[in-house]
């Protein structure tokens, strides 16, 4: 017996077989398994996890610009969502609408104005409109007032931070405090009370940021950059360098403290009573890594 003629058979026996023979058995193993990954999926989920759903993967805010930040990401992605769905739409009607029906090719056109007109302002309507609200919530984020209630300079260098507080401690002008790469760096903040940042670095260029403030900057040598905001949740919230910057970039990270005005104020006495006052700025050491002896510098 032939190749083709082993086909003919096993098609016949496979038109014999009773029509849904499998099917009851197919259908119970899709619904069981649909109940189990079903399960899985809602029990497996906490109310922390879909409260981060609902911010589209953003932290849990801890600053007076999450609003702001919030705001302009989730309102980005709805609108990329609008103009996605759009696309798949028009791309499927294209399919459907047009599909080929014959061997003859379709009726060329060689010009089509209002759909010309179409693809040719809607993109500048969709990046007119993403610019307007980018500019508008750049602006809230980025605001300064003319007398914040704290001061602190903040240096990073290869590869730890230090922080620099300009206040007068116990008749001392400024108390700072900085990290190693056993211990990672401390930054104190009073919370509900303003605080303006100076970055800058004695190296290359480090990347100031804290996930929880919906914040980041960078700080580049030879210039001082400057944003502001005030912290309005207590707690200890994780931070780190956000820009290549070495060797040791990844271990270059602090941890910061946001506590009551008198927390703060405590602390910073403590810093005093240890001798560490005036100001730290890195300089000629900032490749010194504390603990591993000279090391060679970054980029």
């Amino acid at each position: 017996m032939d190749l083709a003629a082993t086909q003919r058979v096993a098609q016949r026996d496979q038109d014999r077989r009773p029509a849904g023979s499998n099917g009851p058995c197919v259908s119970r193993l899709l619904v069981g398994a649909a109940a189990v990954a079903g399960t899985l999926f809602v029990t497996g989920c906490s109310s922390a996890t879909t409260e981060q759903w609902k911010r589209l993967g953003l932290p849990e805010g801890a600053s007076d610009r999450t609003e702001a930040v919030r705001s302009l990401w989730i309102g980005a992605w709805i609108a990329a969502l609008i103009v996605g769905v759009m696309v798949w739409a028009l791309i499927l009607y294209a399919v459907v609408r047009y599909r080929r029906r014959t061997e003859e090719a379709p009726r060329q056109t060689r010009y089509n104005l209002p759909l010309e007109v179409l693809y040719t302002l809607a993109p500048f309507a969709i990046i007119g409109v993403l610019f307007f609200y980018t500019i508008e919530h750049g602006n809230k984020i980025t605001a300064m007032s003319d007398s914040p209630n704290h001061t602190i300079n903040v240096v990073g260098q290869q590869w730890q931070w230090t922080f620099n507080y300009h206040e007068t401690v116990n008749g001392q002008e400024g108390v700072w405090e900085t990290g190693t790469l056993e211990r990672p760096a401390e930054l104190w903040l009073p919370v509900n009370e303003s605080v303006r940042f100076e970055l800058t670095s004695p190296d290359v260029i480090h990347s100031f940021w804290v996930p929880a403030f919906y914040f980041k900057l960078d700080a580049i040598p030879g210039r001082t950059n400057k944003f502001e905001l005030t912290p309005t949740k207590i707690g200890v919230f994780a931070g780190k360098c956000a820009e290549l910057c070495g060797l040791y970039h990844s271990r270059m990270l602090m941890t910061v403290h946001v506590v009551t005005a008198d927390q703060y104020q405590a602390h910073l006495r403590e810093l005093a009573a240890k001798g560490q006052t005036g100001a730290a700025t890195g300089g000629q050491d900032a490749t010194t890594i504390p603990g591993y002896g000279q090391q060679e510098g970054g980029n």
